[in-house]
Parts: structure tokens; sequence; C-alpha cells
């Protein structure tokens, strides 16, 4: 779902139309991803490149039909902003254009799929918070002359207490296992030094979960982010990454968990059925996956 949302907005994409299926490659791509790179036949690591390969194919035919139709008609997806600003800017080139909309997909894939699941897990098994969050977005529907308006770029500004929700189950999750970067020099750490060229992974989930900077780390308390300060989000808090190369997807799926809170506390009432452990493999999953009984706000109150 979150995929094909993203690659419709992305370079609208019709799943229904498309003879690759680009939930199945990214699946590999992400299954390989910190595989062992044994790159033969019949390897986890061998599917990820090759779906990797054709994943952005995929985005290569549609940038290529793009810049060569004479038809002038715009989709209004991000595609027509990332041709609009080749024009003008030289560093844009279409490999960039095309690795960045891949990254920017797998953003919204994998990590914003776990999220959204673990988020499911979290507000249900903690009602105050659901009770909070839904008084936050139902107070906005009431400030509006017309309820069913779309959200505007000030109601989404005001969601304080959602962003408190998503950054606690952000912490929480630490969906990606890690940041990679390489050392450009040595480095002194305690009594140890990291020789330049050497991989470096920063574990996320050691900063996040640590109880020296968050009190009682493994509790669901999305009011403890009123209180932390803008030095530890920076250096405790990294689950767009940090230093000169964040995610770029970073505002973006802010955003979406948003819009989609917004909707769901709303409209949606749910209740957990079963299911819900969490495993890493490495990225964060579910072993037996998350069932949930769904109904609409009017219809449950009507029963």
């Amino acid at each position: 779902m979150a995929l094909h949302f993203g690659a419709k907005q992305m370079f609208s994409y019709d799943p229904k139309k498309s003879s690759i299926d680009l939930t199945e490659k990214y699946v590999n791509f992400s299954k390989g991803l910190l595989a062992f790179p044994l790159n033969i036949p019949g390897t986890a690591y061998h599917k990820c490149l090759e779906d990797h390969k054709k994943a952005l194919n995929v985005m290569r035919d549609v940038l290529n039909k793009r810049l060569t139709s004479t038809d002038e008609t715009h989709q209004g997806d991000v595609l027509d902003h990332l041709i609009k600003d080749m024009k003008v800017e030289n560093f844009l080139t279409e490999e960039f254009a095309i690795q960045l909309m891949f990254g920017l997909l797998f953003v919204s894939f994998d990590s914003l799929s776990a999220t959204l699941t673990l988020a499911f897990k979290l507000l249900a098994e903690n009602p105050t918070v659901l009770e909070e969050l839904t008084a936050e977005h139902e107070a906005i529907l009431k400030r509006r002359a017309n309820p069913n308006s779309p959200i505007t770029w000030e109601e989404y500004k005001s969601m304080t207490f959602t962003l408190y929700v998503i950054n606690e189950t952000l912490r929480l999750g630490s969906v990606t296992p890690g940041l990679i970067r390489r050392a450009r020099k040595d480095i002194q750490v305690n009594e140890y030094t990291i020789p330049a060229g050497w991989a470096i992974m920063v574990v996320t989930s050691a900063l996040q979960l640590n109880p020296n900077t968050f009190e009682d780390p493994l509790a669901f308390n999305p009011w403890r982010w009123k209180e932390v300060k803008a030095n530890v989000i920076s250096k405790h808090f990294m689950p767009f990454g940090g230093g000169m190369k964040p995610c770029a997807g970073a505002e973006y799926s802010r955003v979406l968990l948003s819009m989609f809170f917004h909707v769901l506390v709303t409209k949606y009432r749910w209740t957990k059925i079963e299911g819900g452990d969490i495993v890493r493999t490495p990225i964060l999953k579910f072993r037996n996956a998350l069932r949930i009984k769904i109904s609409e706000k009017e219809k449950h109150t009507r029963g």
C-alpha cells in the first residue's frame, strides 16, 4: 500500500498497467540489502542486485518517455518537478533523478510500512495516547469552516502531539538497523583507533534506547518530547540519519504519517486481534504480522 501510494505520487505509477511488480522488487531488494555479498545466482544478494536494476529500469523508462514526449500534459507528480528542475540545475542528471526516486520510494516502502504497523500496535496498547492524538485531530476539524476541506499547511504544523507520537514510534522502532559511513581519516574513539577507509555502522537503537538519555526508554511515552532539547535530538535521535547526508525522505515521511494519523483517528476505530511480535531481519518486521479489526466510527457508533 505505502509503496504504491508513494510511486503514484512520485511518477504516477499504476500497478495494474505495469508489467513489473515494484513491490516484489523492493521486497527482494530489502531482503538482500545486508545479506552476505555473494553475487551468484540463487543468493539473496544476487536477487537484491537484479531486482534493484529492474526497479530502476521501470523509473528510467517513465523518465525517458516524459523527456521524449511531445505531449505537454503534466501529471502533477514529483517527476514533473524533477524534469522541470533538470532544465536549470546542472547537477540534476537523469541518473540522479532515477536514483533519487528509488531512494524516496525505499523509504516509503520498508521503513515507513514498518513504522505504520508499529504505530497501530503501540496506539492500540496505549489508549491514553490514542485519546490525546484523537483529540488533537478532532480539534482541527472543529476549527474548520468546512469540515470536508483538505488539510492546510498551517493545520499540519499545528499537529504538535502528532509529531510527539511519530518521534516516539521512530525512537522505539529504530526501524533501520543503523547508519553506514566510511572513515575519511583515522578516528580516535576512547582507546580505539578506527583506520581511514574502514566502514562504520552506527547502531541507532543504542542511542535511542539509552536510559541515560531517555528515561524508561522501553516505555511508549510521547509526552517525553515536550522536554527533549534540540541538542539531545541532534545527537541521540537519528531515525533519518545524520551529518551531511540525512535521509532525503525525512519530511515526506513525517507528512505522510501525519496525514495517515489524521484520517485514521477521525474516521476509524480499531482493536488489536493478534500478532505484533517484533523481529529484525535486520530491518524491523513482525513475525506473524499484526492483525487488527477496523471499523468506521459512524458505523461503530450506530452498532
